[in-house]
């Protein structure tokens, strides 16, 4: 079986779960390593493409597909406003650069450096191969269009029941989850909730290979480096 990888940030860097004949999952320090796997496909849980105005047009198809899930699709501010360093001044270019005026969410802004890590790499070629995917978007779509009933976390801590659903949701996929081996990384460095966001996006690499996956939109517009604005599941 050809590999495929899929990828969640984590505070320690990148987790890869990359599925082949077998399972394993993967530590890596950055998302070039990711790129240098042997994989035919990469799904990634991170904004590929910024626009020049915030938002993007896919966070508004998908987002109302969500239900209560949606908080966890956040709206991609402006490609300026993602290269600012500075909490306050991201928030001040990104008010000039969105209609109506918004500030940035701080969870937002603490993943602004993978977002730049990616951007950085990035290119359209690279696009046949390395695509943005979203785990609850994922979910839905393995829970036959309709949203989950239950959240991963609450107030920042792992919800077991959320991730039991999200793992029976997996399993009857025949996502081949009883033979991912045990982690015994470090909460600081990787939640269980990363994991097994990994594991969802690495199912999207396989329906990507194999032509059986939906892209947001149908048709997406590029950014200003020419690089596809979606999200697949």
């Amino acid at each position: 079986m050809t590999p495929v990888v899929g990828v969640d940030g984590c505070p320690g860097g990148w987790i890869a779960v990359i599925w082949s004949n077998t399972l394993e999952h993967r530590l890596v320090g950055s998302f070039a390593e990711i790129i240098a796997l042997d994989a035919a496909v990469a799904a990634v849980d991170m904004p590929i493409g910024f626009p020049e105005m915030s938002g993007r047009a896919v966070e508004n198809e998908v987002r109302p597909k969500l239900g209560r899930r949606q908080s966890s699709l956040f709206s991609v501010p402006s490609r300026a406003a993602v290269m600012c360093d500075d909490y306050r001044e991201a928030c001040a270019v990104n008010l000039q650069n969105s209609d109506p005026p918004r500030k940035i969410a701080k969870q937002c802004f603490h993943l602004f450096p993978k977002m730049r890590e990616i951007d950085r790499l990035m290119t359209p070629a690279l696009q046949k191969r390395v695509f943005e995917s979203h785990p609850e978007l994922a979910f839905w779509t393995m829970n036959g269009g309709q949203p989950l009933s239950l959240p991963k976390k609450i107030r920042g801590t792992p919800f077991p029941d959320g991730l039991e659903q999200r793992r029976d949701l997996l399993r009857g996929t025949g996502f081949p989850l009883h033979a991912l081996p045990a982690s015994s990384y470090r909460r600081s460095d990787v939640a269980a909730d990363d994991l097994l966001d990994a594991c969802a996006c690495a199912w999207v690499a396989r329906r990507i290979q194999n032509d059986e996956a939906q892209r947001f939109p149908a048709d997406p517009p590029r950014d200003a480096r020419g690089l596809r604005m979606e999200i697949n599941a």
